[in-house]
């Protein structure tokens, strides 16, 4: 073993700078027998690394090579299986339990005690032994040592050292002056031992004949310790008369550490009687400005609004600690506390005085705006309260109550104000939009509503004297008087929901449009303005967290107390409110009759003429559009949005009340129905609305009606097809269909595409069916004998057997053919003229096309007819008694001379 220790420190550590401290030879527990060595290393650089290493010597010649490495800071148990009987099974847990047996126990237990030193040397007893003998561990630290174990470790560890390139060519040259070093070593050594027991002598015997100068050496040294003394006592001497230089700089440096406290002291007093003085010292000019400044001239509300910033910022300083203990202090505070409430009752008055000034001379001007659509401006009235903005400002700052009373009053003052103006404002409008139907000679006698509402509705606005004749008969139950009157037929019907377009025409719906947005450009501006002078004079823009005005309008309790302080959570929270929210409160005070008396006129519009509801729509869209770019948050951006609801119902009322008149629509049993009333109803509906809704917002809200009313049209148009007993329901789908196509192409409604290519699809579909239908008539019963032959095909006679039948021989075919001469043809084809022009309506001009797809229609028969007769009659040289060319002779002969 000794020889493989050797022969692996050789081989494999040294070059890698290791020592070999510890070998094993194991195998597998367990498996097929296959040695390797287990072996304890150190690196001989520092820091050292401890390691054990598997070596396994190679299959393929006589040397060994690393195979696996473990460092041994990675071990955490060393298991020896058994403490009390020899085993020789030991298990090495790293990151898995390695399990060995070794080829001794006592090689086990030899590398179990070299880990055991390494660990306590090198690991401070990380590595965990169980089932080891203690004995084992015991003798692995000699007795007798006066060294620690760690000392002791080392040096056992440290044993073998490796001999230098210089101690080895000393042995060498050493061995090679003795002949016998080599063959008698007993020899060599003893040689070596005298020689160093004479060098060992000869070292005494110097050392004792150098004791004479070791003496001398002593004496110089006594000398120089009586030195030390003399140098000693005059360092004392020194020592104290330094220490009383330090007394007395220790004074002077007391006297100048008080001197300097004084200094400071005095600054810092000046210091603050300085900021006092600089800050809490308002100017006489200033009090005089606060006591008695005049709050009309431009002059002395400028000197007044720079006296409050000053007195703020006096009263706003932040006072150091003991400040407020001067009786100084204390008396400019209270000096100041008077100052403002002074100057807060002074200008709380004069702005009350204001408002009520104002208010009389803008209520002067009313009468000379009540002839004219127009409202009053109130912009004289926002640029003179505005100088008093900053005064608003300092007001809030300092007596908020004082300032909530104030915005209150101006807020009562105002919506007062502007309830007069707006009331008058739309009185005009109601009377404006009246008069355009009362100059229509009488255009209310087409309203579905009792002439006492209507009454009532006007009477309220400009008295008695404006009363509207009209018919007091209903137009929603409509019937159809006779074929003669179609036009008058055409205008009850058109408006679905009140009025006709024969007696209210566009001018009047234009002359309505320019009323209702002349009536929202002046109510714009008006909410816009004094929003924005509301945010300004009130300052709620800058001051986000201010209570409202009108969300708490009672300062103190009804005992006189204070009001108790909200929670800091609810306070915080109340403080995050935007002052839009805080403006719109305000706002909604001022103008709360604006939406009342807009659902008023509304409604109005919407008993004048339902169609009216187009033209609001759009209005109404465009303006809450606008107002929504400019601040979706704002009181006009609300309020329209709430009226655009109340037109958009209207609109919707508006749709359903056609879709319902066009379901109890019932037609003349005697007369022919031609074009349908609804038919044309929804044609100038559409023109209508794509007049008004040309690049508007809300094109959406048209196309959903659009949808629903064509929907409805179809829907009725076949339901009437269906009823119809005088005219043939072809003919009804085909004129109907027709028309709504042609007005669906012309008006090129993009969201009824769709509708558009079924319209076609139905008009093409019932004019083919009503040809064919009709054209049975003139040739019936070459109608009929042609249809039996092609039953007889059908059944499966053969086509040249079919002349052999009795019924269909070649005299039957010459017998009938006979009855249809070409006189005889022309003579029916006039009389089916004549049916078509009766059954067809003038107003969509179809005569001529139904008359020429007779023409084909009739061609296509007339060829069938023949193929027929050369297939089921071949050689029997039978022919018709017309030609196609007498056929177009007729046709073109019967349409000239009617």
């Amino acid at each position: 073993m000794t020889a493989i220790k050797h022969a692996l420190q050789r081989d494999i550590f040294t070059p890698n700078d290791e020592r070999l401290l510890g070998i094993v030879n194991v195998c597998k527990a367990g498996k097929k027998k296959k040695n390797c060595f287990l072996c304890a290393t150190v690196t001989t650089e520092r820091p050292v690394q401890v390691k054990v290493v598997k070596v396994k010597k190679s299959d393929k010649g006589d040397f060994y090579k690393r195979q696996q490495t473990w460092e041994l800071r990675d071990l955490t148990e060393v298991d020896a299986k058994d403490a009390s009987k020899e085993n020789p099974e030991f298990d090495l847990h790293f990151e898995k339990v390695y399990r060995w047996l070794a080829s001794s126990t006592a090689e086990k237990n030899s590398f179990i005690s070299c880990i055991w030193k390494l660990n306590q040397r090198y690991l401070r007893k990380k590595v965990e032994f169980v089932n080891v003998s203690s004995q084992l561990l015991e003798e692995s630290v000699p007795s007798g040592e006066s060294q620690s174990v760690a000392g002791g470790d080392e040096d056992a560890l440290d044993d073998y050292q490796e001999l230098s390139t210089r101690e080895e060519q000393d042995i060498e040259s050493m061995m090679e002056m003795c002949e016998y070093a080599i063959s008698n070593a007993e020899a060599f050594a003893e040689q070596l031992s005298r020689e160093l027991q004479v060098l060992d002598g000869a070292n005494i015997q110097s050392i004792m004949a150098s004791e004479k100068q070791v003496n001398i050496l002593m004496t110089l040294l006594d000398e120089a310790l009586s030195e030390v003394d003399t140098i000693e006592g005059k360092l004392s001497s020194y020592e104290e008369m330094l220490q009383s230089v330090k007394e007395q700089m220790d004074q002077i440096s007391q006297s100048n550490r008080l001197i300097q406290i004084s200094n400071t002291n005095n600054g810092k007093l000046l210091d603050e009687i300085q900021f006092l003085v600089n800050y809490m010292d308002l100017s006489k000019g200033h009090i005089r400005a606060l006591q008695e400044g005049d709050l009309t001239s431009p002059k002395g509300i400028e000197a007044c609004i720079n006296a409050s910033e000053a007195l703020l910022q006096c009263m706003n300083v932040a006072l150091r600690p003991g400040h407020d203990k001067l009786s100084a202090v204390k008396q400019q505070q209270h000096l100041f506390t008077e100052l403002r409430d002074t100057f807060a009752r002074r200008l709380t008055n004069h702005l009350n005085n204001v408002f009520v000034h104002q208010g009389h001379d803008q209520s002067s001007t009313l009468s000379q705006h009540t002839a004219e659509l127009t409202l009053p401006k109130h912009s004289p009235l926002h640029r003179d309260l505005l100088r008093y903005a900053k005064l608003m400002e300092w007001l809030k700052n300092t007596h908020r109550e004082k300032y909530e009373g104030l915005s209150r009053t101006y807020v009562d003052y105002m919506s007062r104000l502007y309830e007069r103006e707006i009331k008058d404002f739309f009185e005009v409008a109601k009377i404006k939009m009246a008069g355009t139907t009362k100059e229509a000679k009488g255009k209310f006698a087409t309203l579905p509503r009792k002439e006492s509402a209507l009454k009532q509705e006007t009477e309220s606005l400009h008295g008695s004297s404006g009363k509207l004749t009209g018919s007091t008969s209903s137009l929603n139950k409509l019937t159809v008087q006779g074929s003669n009157s179609r036009r008058s037929q055409s205008s009850s019907l058109l408006d679905m929901g009140n009025m006709s377009a024969s007696d209210l025409d566009v001018a009047d719906r234009t002359k309505f449009d320019k009323i209702f947005e002349q009536v929202l450009s002046e109510l714009e501006p008006l909410c816009l303005a004094e929003q924005d002078f509301i945010s300004k004079f009130f300052k709620l823009q800058q001051h986000p967290t201010v209570t409202p005005p009108l969300a708490q309008p009672e300062a103190e309790e009804t005992d006189g107390s204070m009001p108790s302080r909200m929670p800091p959570q609810a306070e915080h929270r109340h403080s995050l409110s935007s002052e839009k929210d805080m403006v719109r409160l305000m706002m909604n005070k001022i103008f709360q009759s604006i939406e009342m008396e807009l659902n008023s006129l509304i409604a109005l519009g919407d008993k004048i003429d339902s169609f009216n509801s187009l033209y609001m729509l759009v209005k109404m869209s465009h303006h809450v559009w606008t107002a929504e770019n400019v601040d979706p948050a704002s009181y006009l951006s609300t309020t329209l949005g709430n009226v655009l609801v109340t037109v958009k119902r209207n609109f919707d009322k508006c749709i359903s009340g056609q879709i319902r008149q066009m379901e109890e629509f019932k037609i003349s049993k005697k007369s022919k129905v031609g074009i349908l009333v609804f038919v044309t109803g929804f044609e100038e509906f559409a023109e209508l609305a794509e007049t008004i809704f040309r690049n508007a917002e809300r094109r959406g809200d048209l196309d959903k009606a659009y949808v629903k009313l064509i929907r409805a049209v179809f829907m009725n148009v076949e339901k009437v097809a269906n009823e119809s007993q005088k005219t043939p329901r072809d003919v009804v789908m085909m004129e109907n269909f027709h028309h709504i196509f042609s007005t669906l192409s012309r008006l090129k409604i993009s969201c009824l595409d769709a509708e558009r290519r079924e319209a076609k699809h139905k008009y093409t579909d019932h004019l083919q069916s009503y040809v064919i239908n009709s054209l049975g008539q003139p040739l019936e019963k070459l109608n009929h004998f042609f249809e039996g032959v092609e039953a007889r095909v059908a059944q499966g006679v053969r086509e040249e057997e079919v002349s052999y039948q009795l019924a269909f021989n070649k005299q039957e075919l010459r017998k009938v053919i006979k009855e249809y001469p070409g006189k005889e043809v022309k003579k029916g084809l006039d009389n089916l003229y004549k049916k078509v022009d009766k059954h067809l309506c003038e107003e969509e001009s179809l005569l001529q096309v139904v008359w020429h797809s007779m023409q084909d229609e009739f061609i296509r028969q007339y060829k069938h007819f023949e193929d027929l007769i050369g297939r089921c009659y071949p050689g029997s040289g039978i022919t018709m008694e017309f030609t196609i060319q007498d056929m177009l002779e007729y046709f073109s002969s019967i349409a000239q001379s009617h």
